[in-house]
């Protein structure tokens, strides 16, 4: 039965029915709005990813542009020299000496020059310096023995005791000193250029006239030992059944090398094997390594160099009559141990003749005893060709600008001034065929080479003179006057070949650096001149970049079809010009969305004061030679001018944090500038603590205890950062307090064990010690980046929730710390969520950390130190950027490339090619690796920079609330900021290289610092677009899945 509508029953039916209907229609409008609020989110983020993904695009774009300028510049600047393909062969005599020698025009008499010796063993020990092979001779009681004095006595021995046998001197290498480029001029006899050095890790074949061709077309049986970039250079030249090559870059080893070249070397010239070969090539290794790891003055070269002189007893004592043994270093290296420049100490090398014959001679009886130094009677090393092709039967290689060495040629008497006359005639016409076919190539006005030239005629009537008195004898006067006349033509003649070697493509030069200034302007535009949020308009600009790439690309491949151009260099240049051309059009058409660029306050104005200047001082050699002291000064004057901005500000606590965090960021600045790498120009004004001396490559002892004190302290630094505004919560606990501390300690042990295997400190096989290390390395590098990248990617906010009663929070909390949390009202408690208020930067900093690691890993226990305080550094700047509120100021982006540049310094480097710390390519790997290798050796070199890269985005999330607007924005615009630092100051240094290449210390100073601003500014743009800006893509989805989308 129904229940009456006007009963009590009926009544609360129908109440019942309408509450229900009621909240029917309630739960319908919430699950649409709920609905509708998941779809909103879901707009936003695909909205960001979209925006995200386009900016990233755009500032790719940027390092294209960079990569076009550097690619044109460095083509028209570092040219090779142009390589004739012509060949002298064994009938092509220059000139006619028929009447003067007999015997001649066979490979078995001899082609041009009767033939000395049938075989040849020529061995390089690489980095032999010259000093490593004569009597320690103290100048004063001051001046002490050092552990490589005295170690190989054999050389100056037999030179002093048999000159007849053998002689010693002084053999300069011409700079670069890279091994790669000392092997071609030692073979070709020819200069390099430094456009080689490139190619030191990946040598290709010499396709020019050589020694090593001639020997393998006069039917020779050669067989090479040791370093494997002589197949690089010569592949397929040697027997493949007696030849041994052994990889060349593994530092650490100074062993395997040296003994596998020595256990095949001493049997293949025992009486049974001697007719399997001709000529031996050896390349001992031990010594270079040596020093690279240790220095020179260490026991571990000593050994080493005993190691050679006991090697070198055995092989004379084995040597026949008829076989030649030449002993000589590549270069020599500086009080590192390292090399590549052109500093005395990298270009001495020595050089050492042997022979059981006894026809060697010196040219005076004061020239008897080997030089006392490197500076008395040197050769260069290309004057080995000529010597050695014509002691061997050989035609001098056409290419060739070297002078026979005297002392292979006088005679034992000392006295055979005809024999000497007449090699350097063949020399000096080989050079001057080559010099007319090289000029006639090339279309050089003869005017430059008239010195020499008349040098040359004067020399020849002097030749002709002495040839038409037949009956004189050898030692006649008129054979030592054309012996010295014609050298002196050789020696004029090689100076203007260095000095016009190679012609600068002014054109190409241009090009490069139109390029890198329209990629400048661009960063400039991005950065300071759009008005709001850059994602609005980067669509648009995006756009029109790709259609100016790809129809410029387009036009240059057709151009080139045309007018028969290289297709890549028209293909960069077009799509280069014409995407710049559209991007300025983009910034034309957004016009209302543009804004002035010239600086608005005191902040700008050092900013671009700490930019500009710096370029300008490039110009100068002095500037660049102290270029660290420089960057203290601005670093310094940066904090001393926070310090005095925070107090200015109004708010007591904020005045009083931003006074003390600019007093500890000037403080921590003279910290890091205790360490110090001396480049040669500094001193005696300047005292390395780099190493533990300044002829060390290892550290001291009590620099060893640093990565322990850094494990302690930096986490607990970085803790009390993210404590400050009570974040240290959730991820941060595990990965700062636990993974990034194991992390830094495993470092430490990794250096101590080092430490161990140089000071031979335990009994352990040196191999498991190796073992352990790489294992330990590999075991850190795996924390940073491989846990490190997942463990960023994938968690959470540094966030917590607290549950607090309204009393206690009305009570006990200040507006301070009200501030750096978020809160809410519940039923008599109030919820707060600790580390709100700087959500996005410290779960950002975590990125930070990861990279930390794995780049101290990479660093000295010295350069701990630095990297240390450079993190430091990092976040008391943070904090002085949020107290005088510059988050979105060009001044944070700014120092922070300051700060790079300045620890580049502090982590033992300088802009030289010899600073550069090859080892760290072995600290996880045993053997070199590609791309591993090159890749750790960049991380080493610039870890500094990568780390102050990757802050860049901290400038704008440090303690901002997660759902603020324009984030995205803002970092592209601070990204820009820094990236047009480093564009601004390799622009002045390739402005400053261009316009100086003729200057006396291009290639000491102006080219190595071009070299390292390139560098940097490619590693600093892949870096900051793609790790730093693309890692922004995992902080903002992390925070908005939590916080929501604002």
């Amino acid at each position: 039965m129904a229940a009456d509508p006007e009963s009590y029953e009926g009544i609360a039916a129908q109440f019942a029915a309408a509450k229900a209907q009621k909240e029917r229609e309630e739960a319908s409008v919430r699950v649409r709005g709920s609905r509708a609020s998941t779809d909103d989110n879901s707009q936003k983020e695909l909205h960001f990813k979209a925006s995200h993904g386009i900016l990233v695009s755009l500032l790719i774009w940027i390092i294209i542009v960079h990569g076009i300028g550097l690619y044109f510049f460095t083509k028209g600047f570092l040219l090779t020299r142009l390589v004739l393909d012509d060949k002298s062969t064994c009938d092509s005599i220059p000139t006619e000496i028929a009447g003067q020698v007999g015997g001649i025009g066979t490979f078995t008499q001899g082609c041009w020059h009767p033939k000395t010796f049938d075989k040849a063993v020529i061995i390089i020990v690489d980095a032999l310096r010259y000093d490593f092979t004569v009597p320690f001779r103290p100048v004063d009681d001051s001046d002490k023995a050092q552990h490589y004095h005295d170690a190989l006595p054999l050389f100056f021995e037999m030179a002093s005791s048999h000159p007849e046998n053998a002689f010693l001197l002084p053999f300069m290498a011409d700079p670069p000193t890279a091994t790669l480029q000392r092997l071609k001029g030692l073979t070709t006899g020819t200069l390099p250029t430094f456009v080689d050095v490139g190619s030191n890790f990946a040598g290709t074949a010499i396709e020019e006239d050589n020694l090593v061709a001639q020997l393998r077309d006069a039917g020779k049986r050669l067989v090479h030992l040791g370093d494997d970039t002589w197949h690089s250079l010569f592949p397929g030249y040697f027997d493949p059944n007696l030849t041994h090559a052994y990889d060349s870059f593994n530092v650490w080893d100074l062993h395997t090398v040296d003994n596998g070249v020595t256990e095949h070397l001493l049997p293949l010239l025992q009486p049974a094997n001697i007719s399997k070969w001709d000529v031996i090539f050896g390349h001992y290794l031990g010594v270079d390594h040596a020093g690279h790891r240790y220095g020179p003055d260490h026991t571990a070269m000593a050994s080493k160099l005993r190691q050679m002189d006991d090697t070198f007893r055995q092989v004379i004592d084995i040597l026949d009559d008829s076989t030649l043994l030449v002993v000589m270093g590549d270069h020599g290296m500086d009080a590192k141990g390292d090399h590549g420049g052109e500093s005395f100490d990298e270009v001495q090398a020595a050089l050492w003749m042997y022979s059981k014959k006894g026809i060697f001679g010196r040219t005076s009886a004061a020239a008897l005893a080997p030089p006392a130094s490197a500076r008395e009677r040197a050769v260069g090393q290309i004057d080995l060709v000529p010597t050695l092709s014509l002691l061997l039967g050989l035609p001098i290689p056409f290419n060739n600008l070297g002078a026979p060495i005297a002392e292979a040629f006088i005679g034992a008497g000392g006295d055979n001034w005809k024999n000497l006359a007449t090699v350097h005639q063949l020399a000096g016409a080989q050079i001057e065929r080559y010099q007319q076919q090289y000029n006639l190539v090339r279309g050089l006005d003869s005017s430059l080479t008239s010195k020499p030239l008349a040098l040359w005629q004067q020399a020849q009537g002097t030749w002709t003179a002495a040839t038409k008195e037949p009956a004189q004898p050898a030692s006649a006067p008129s054979w030592q006057e054309a012996a010295r006349q014609l050298a002196r033509y050789q020696e004029e003649n090689l100076s203007v070949c260095r000095s016009l070697w190679a012609r600068f493509d002014v054109g190409s030069m241009i090009t490069g650096i139109a390029m890198l200034l329209g990629g400048m302007s661009c960063l400039a535009f991005l950065a300071a001149g759009v008005r709001g949020d850059l994602t609005e308009v980067a669509p648009f600009m995006l756009r029109r970049v790709l259609i100016g790439l790809a129809l410029g690309a387009c036009a240059g491949a057709t151009l080139s079809s045309i007018v028969s151009g290289a297709l890549l260099n028209s293909v960069f240049l077009g799509g280069g010009t014409g995407s710049l051309l559209l991007f300025a059009t983009s910034a034309v058409n957004i016009r209302r969305r543009t804004t002035w660029m010239f600086p608005r306050d005191g902040w700008s104005w050092f900013a671009l004061i700490s930019t500009i200047l710096p370029s300008i001082g490039f110009a100068s050699n002095s500037y660049t030679i102290w270029e660290d002291e420089i960057l203290l000064f601005f670093v310094t004057s940066f904090g001393i001018l926070a310090a005095i901005s925070s107090l200015r500000q109004k708010n007591l606590l904020l005045k009083a944090l931003g006074f003390y965090q600019s007093a500890l960021f000037v403080c921590l600045t003279r910290l890091a500038s205790l360490s110090r790498l001396c480049r040669e120009e500094q001193m005696p004004y300047c005292r390395s603590t780099y190493y533990a001396s300044a002829t060390s490559s290892t550290s001291a002892t009590w620099q060893l205890f640093i990565p322990f004190v850094l494990a302690v302290f930096l986490p607990d630094v970085i803790k009390s950062y993210y404590r400050g505004t009570r974040s240290y919560e959730g991820p941060a606990v595990f990965w700062i307090g636990v993974a990034f501390r194991m992390g830094l300690l495993l470092t430490a042990v990794f250096w101590i064990l080092d430490a161990a295997d140089d000071g031979e400190w335990f009994s352990m096989d040196k191999d498991t010690l190796k073992t352990i290390r790489v294992s330990i390395a590999q075991v850190v590098l795996g924390l940073a980046f491989a846990a490190g990248s997942t463990y960023y990617a994938w968690t959470k906010p540094c966030v917590n929730i607290a549950m607090t009663p309204d009393d206690a929070v009305t009570s006990e909390k200040s507006p301070q710390s009200i501030a750096d949390s978020g809160t809410a009202n519940g039923a008599g408690s109030r919820v707060t969520i600790l580390g709100y208020a700087n959500t996005h930067g410290t779960r950002y900093f975590l990125l930070l950390t990861n990279f930390t690691l794995a780049l101290v890993l990479l660093t000295k226990p010295m350069g701990h130190l630095a990297l240390g305080t450079l993190v430091w550094q990092i976040l008391c700047l943070l904090e002085i950027i949020d107290v005088n509120s510059l988050s979105s100021s060009c001044i944070g982006p700014v120092v922070l490339g300051l700060l790079g540049n300045f620890h580049f310094f502090k982590t033992g480097h300088q802009a030289t090619l010899s600073a550069i710390q090859w080892e760290s390519a072995f600290v996880p790997l045993r053997t070199i690796k590609y791309p591993w290798s090159p890749l750790l050796v960049t991380g080493n070199a610039f870890a500094a920079q990568i780390l102050c890269t990757l802050a860049v985005p901290l400038v704008v999330l440090w303690k901002r609330e997660p759902k603020r607007r324009g984030l995205l924005s803002d970092v592209a615009k601070a990204m820009a900021t820094h990236m047009l630092f480093h564009a601004t100051i390799n622009l002045a240094t390739t402005c400053w290289a261009g316009w100086l290449r003729r200057h006396l210390m291009l290639f000491r100073i102006f080219s190595p610092r071009w070299m390292t601003g390139s560098a940097v500014l490619l590693v600093t743009d892949m870096v900051g677009v793609l790790v730093a800006v693309g890692a922004l893509r995992w902080n903002v989805l992390s925070v908005a899945e939590v916080f929501g989308w604002p």
